[in-house]
């Protein structure tokens, strides 16, 4: 999807930051990047935010896979990064042998599947679930469809990178080691990333702190948008 999705939102957060909203590359309006991995979109990233003008110290907001290249970031380049916001987050998408908190492999390839034959259809079905059980579910719904195709569709091939990226990152290994301050907010409904994973995350960052938002799922600035607002306010 593409950083239109914020809009709810960023109108409320630019009334005290300055707000760069980022599509990842391949989405939205960002350029194709080859190869597709988390360090290559970490890297994309950041350059987008500097050539944009982002000075530091910066919040970092990253949301679903944009969680995990917020994660790589801080790791890898951390002066700039001053605080993360992390939001459905997870160091690991899909299931391990020694970490259960995730989907299957089975199940991400499944959704690569109807994604490649009905793109459209299954992204509407997709932001009809995380609408649900929200404030407002009816505006947030309508929301999200509004803002959904504006940008355009990413290729196969990026849909396809995007989806091997997600199924080869694991950074638990490096998850100790990530200093600044976060904030760890999940949905209680999140199907895509357990809560038990965002909240493994929030315990094993040096200084995080975690947030379940109830009855959300995967998008929980979008179903919960004051619980969510209160939930950036938690500051180290």
């Amino acid at each position: 999807m593409h950083s239109g999705l914020f809009a709810p939102i960023a109108a409320r957060l630019a009334e005290r930051f300055r707000v760069l909203l980022v599509d990842l590359p391949g989405h939205g309006r960002s350029a194709p990047l080859a190869p597709y991995t988390l360090e290559a979109l970490a890297a994309a990233v950041a350059e987008a935010v500097r050539r944009a003008g982002g000075e530091p110290p910066l919040t970092v907001l990253g949301w679903s896979l944009g969680g995990a290249v917020a994660l790589q970031w801080a790791a890898s380049e951390p002066g700039p990064v001053a605080r993360l916001v992390l939001v459905a987050t997870t160091p690991c998408f899909v299931a391990r042998t020694d970490w259960p908190r995730a989907m299957s492999a089975a199940t991400l390839r499944k959704f690569g599947d109807e994604l490649s034959v009905s793109y459209r259809l299954t992204l509407q079905r997709f932001v009809a679930l995380q609408a649900a059980g929200g404030d407002e579910p009816r505006e947030a719904l309508a929301a999200l469809r509004s803002q959904l195709f504006v940008r355009g569709e990413p290729s196969p091939a990026t849909l396809r990178e995007a989806l091997a990226c997600l199924e080869a990152i694991d950074l638990r290994s490096r998850v100790a080691a990530i200093a600044q301050p976060a904030t760890v907010i999940a949905g209680e409904r999140d199907v895509l990333v357990p809560p038990a994973a965002s909240a493994w995350l929030a315990r094993t960052l040096p200084r995080a702190s975690f947030h379940l938002l109830r009855r959300s799922a995967h998008a929980p600035f979008l179903s919960h948008p004051q619980a969510f607002l209160a939930a950036l306010d938690d500051e180290h």
